[in-house]
């Protein structure tokens, strides 16, 4: 099984907004990719949270290609979207795992 991490630090003045927008929009569009087929999202704890919180979506797929085919196709609009919104009040970087 393939994870792809996104780890993103968000100010407090955008918090509430962005964590809804996740749940209600972002995740539900990457999830209706059909090339995940579960996700995860964590607010990580013993973090400095003098800026914002600091928060991890997972998304889980069977396989490299789907995750691929996500960067490919998927991952531009989505991410401008990010910007769009937000624009320079969060960072974000993506990581990706196989489990072993």
């Amino acid at each position: 099984m393939i994870i792809y991490n996104v780890t993103t630090k968000v100010t407090h003045f955008i918090n509430d907004r962005w964590l809804q927008w996740m749940k209600e929009e972002h995740i539900p569009a990457i999830m209706a990719t059909g090339l995940f087929h579960d996700y995860r999202i964590c607010r990580l704890l013993e973090q400095d949270d003098q800026d914002g919180p600091t928060y991890s979506a997972q998304y889980f797929t069977d396989t490299l290609e789907n995750y691929q085919t996500y960067l490919e196709e998927h991952a531009p609009a989505l991410r401008k979207a990010s910007y769009d919104l937000f624009g320079n009040q969060f960072v974000a970087f993506n990581t990706v795992m196989q489990v072993v």
